[in-house]
Formats: structure tokens, sequence, C-alpha cells
């Protein structure tokens, strides 16, 4: 059961990554091209009719074809048509392709990470603490809460996807996508403590913790936005970081996330912007994707007590 649970957690995630990536495209063009951050040479006339051709569904960004439903299979569909148009032949690029596979690997990372936590009891956990009804077997009882916190997490992680997705394209993180993630963090980080509550004595702990991995995430890149007035990270980064660090609540894995953004940021995106420095790093999809592994990691971290 587990194991069809899985699969169907990382299909649906490759879905949803091709219809955010979608409506990132979408909501790119709605914006004016003051708005953009990437200005382009696109006229107001070519600009309408471009949203025009963006109907209800998919269609070739170049040649304006409608896809039909086996040339839309996430993943699938691109490694079938490796990666090019089957009508024009122009490049499809790996954007789709990546916020497919991304997608689905962190929703499976969530599911993952939510099983092996029921079964292995702590008290403090990502998504809270579970009922323990056998030590010996490690067997937990999944309780409301447990579920709400699980569900919440999984709508932040496809809202940071999708701002991921929207400043790896554009350079940019759209404002109300940041709102909303800051509110899903801000309702996880009550449920947990309010399950946590449910089965241990309240600890100063759990306060310090969240305002630890707060500041360290979200703190940190506000005072290098500040210092740098926003030439080093843009405005939304540190925003980004506060959502990151609230869901988490936990300085250690904030701190994980800090080294492994900027490691797969100089790894990844430095040696394309080396010797230019009209051309910026957009620290979103790093710091995203570091949140995953986050997540991916957290359960077996607090196992080993380091979590």
């Amino acid at each position: 059961m587990e194991v069809l649970l899985s699969i169907t957690a990382f299909v649906f995630g490759a879905c949803m990554g091709s219809f955010l990536c979608c409506q990132a495209r979408r909501l790119h063009l709605k914006e004016s091209p003051s708005k953009a951050s990437r200005p382009t040479k696109t006229t107001k006339a070519t600009k309408t009719k471009s949203k025009s051709s963006l109907g209800p569904r998919s269609v070739c960004l170049s040649c304006k074809h409608q896809l039909k439903w086996y040339e839309n299979i996430p993943i699938v569909s691109w490694l079938a048509l490796k990666g090019k148009c089957k009508h024009c032949g122009s490049k499809i690029g790996l954007a789709e392709f990546l916020s497919e596979l991304g997608t689905g690997l962190a929703l499976l990372a969530v599911f993952t990470t939510f099983c092996y936590s029921a079964c292995h009891p702590n008290n403090s956990t990502l998504f809270g603490a579970f009922q323990t009804q056998d030590l010996a077997t490690g067997l937990s009882s999944i309780g409301v809460l447990n579920y709400a916190i699980l569900a919440i997490f999984a709508l932040l992680i496809l809202t940071l996807i999708f701002l991921a997705i929207y400043d790896g394209l554009y350079g940019d993180l759209p404002s109300l996508c940041l709102t909303i993630s800051i509110l899903f963090a801000l309702t996880i980080a009550a449920l947990r403590i309010w399950s946590i509550l449910q089965v241990a004595p309240f600890s100063a702990n759990l306060i310090i913790d969240l305002l630890f991995s707060v500041l360290i995430l979200g703190g940190l890149y506000l005072a290098l936005y500040l210092i740098s007035k926003g030439r080093w990270v843009g405005d939304g980064d540190w925003l980004l970081g506060l959502a990151i660090g609230l869901a988490l609540a936990n300085p250690f894995l904030a701190l994980i996330v800090l080294f492994l953004s900027n490691a797969l940021a100089c790894i990844v995106a430095y040696p394309s912007v080396k010797g230019n420095r009209q051309k910026k790093i957009y620290f979103g999809p790093f710091m995203v994707v570091a949140f995953v592994i986050a997540v991916a990691i957290a359960a077996h971290l607090a196992e080993w007590g380091l979590g």
C-alpha cells in the first residue's frame, strides 16, 4: 500500500509540476513590460497575441500547435519527444521537464518523510507529534492534526515550486505567492506546536527553535538585502527564507538549507555569471531545492539526534 501511495504522490506531483510551469508562463504574459524583471523585445501587440495564443489547453510556444493528450504526459512525453516539438522541431526546454520531475520528487519526499516519521516515534517532527501506540514496533497513531499538517505542507511545497519556476524563468518572485507561502508556513508552525503540546508539556525550545530557524534564513537574507541595497539578494529572497524557516522550525535544518542553497548556486549558476557583473544569480530555485532535500532527510536526522 505504501509503495502504491508513493507512486501516486510522484505521479500527482509530476502532473502538478506541468501545471505550475504552464501557469508561471501564463502569469508572466499577463505582466506588463514595465514590471517584467527580464525585459524582452516583445511589443505590446506581440504580447497581446501571445496572451491569446495560450488558450486553456497546452500549446507549443514556438508554432502554437495545440498538443495532443499523448504529447502532454508529464516526463514521459518530454523524453519520448527528446525535448523537441513533434511538429516544428523547436526545443521544448528543460524548464517543463525539471518542473515535472522536481515536483514529483518533492511530493514523494514529503510523503515518505511523513510515513517514516509515523513509524519512528518522536515527539517533534516536521508533521507534529504522533501518538505512540507501540514503542517496540515503532508504530504510531496518525491523528487529524498530523494529516492537516501533511496537507498544508504539500500545498506549501507546490507554492514554493511555483515560485522557484517563476524565479528561474523570469528572475522574480511574485509577492502574492510569497504571502501565501508565508501563511501556509505560519499555519504549519502553529499546528505543529499544537500537536506537540498534545503529548508533551510546553517547552521554550519550541519557540526558540522557531525563531532561530527564521533568523538563519529570513533574517540573514534580509540583512544581506539591506546592507547591499538589493545588489546581493533580491527583496523576495528574504521572504522566501522566512517561509522556509517557519515551515522547518529547526535551526539545524535551516543551516542545511542555507549551506545547500548557496553550494548549489555556486556549482550550477556561478560558472555562467563568472566575469559578467551584469548577470545575476536568482536564489529562489536553489533555496526551494535545498528545502526539499532538508524535508527528505529531516526524519533521519531527528532519529540520529541531529535534527
